[in-house]
């Protein structure tokens, strides 16, 4: 059974090109095209394509919001952002949106007959410059959280470790001693520090840090 694509991209160039390679790609069968991203949510649906090879800026509808629609309404169809950005925003954006692979346009003839297996296959497809720069994020912001954890006081770990495993404010400050107002001023100061918003975040960089296992 051959894998059932739909090509989106607003440069019909583009299109053509994407559509010649496939057509003499083993397995592989285009089924469709889009030039705008609310086509393409049209065909997908009218379609059902297994893979849609999506354009990330487009008119009328971007990629990321079409493959946002597209997934919240056949789920089963995988998405492979196709883009000129390598930029970790666009990344981000796409993946949330419900991708499943990322390919850069100066790369798309040589790896994308390998993407659309693969993600047809359940997998994740990135290409290896993303991989590089997805791996140099993650390295960077681990960096800055190790930073900013290593500039904590240890008063500032304690507070971190009870809130971690579920002390209420009132309880952290009887187990330290200190007031209530005293607790919630470290706890408005690790979320500054560590650039979290809730418990759950702080609870999270704990864990990560080893501060608490949460086996109690």
């Amino acid at each position: 059974m051959k894998t059932r694509v739909l090509l989106v991209d607003d440069h019909k160039i583009m299109r053509e090109g994407l559509r010649s390679l496939l057509a003499v790609t083993p397995g592989v069968e285009v089924v469709g095209e889009a030039g705008d991203g609310r086509t393409a949510v049209q065909l997908a649906l009218k379609l059902t394509p297994d893979v849609v090879v999506m354009d990330i800026g487009m008119p009328d509808l971007n990629g990321v919001d079409a493959t946002r629609q597209i997934k919240a309404r056949a789920p089963q169809t995988k998405v492979i952002a196709l883009s000129l950005h390598s930029d970790e925003r666009f990344i981000a954006g796409m993946f949330k949106a419900g991708a499943s692979g990322y390919l850069l346009k100066d790369g798309a003839f040589e790896e994308l007959a390998h993407a659309i297996r693969t993600v047809a296959a359940g997998h994740i497809y990135l290409c290896p410059r993303i991989t590089r720069t997805v791996i140099q994020d993650y390295l960077r912001d681990a960096q800055a959280a190790a930073v900013a954890g290593a500039a904590l006081s240890d008063r500032e770990r304690e507070v971190l470790q009870l809130i971690a495993e579920g002390k209420n404010t009132k309880e952290i400050a009887g187990s330290l001693d200190v007031s209530v107002k005293t607790v919630e001023t470290h706890r408005a100061r690790l979320m500054e520090r560590l650039g979290v918003r809730s418990v759950a975040g702080l609870t999270k960089y704990a864990v990560r840090e080893g501060l608490t296992s949460l086996e109690t």
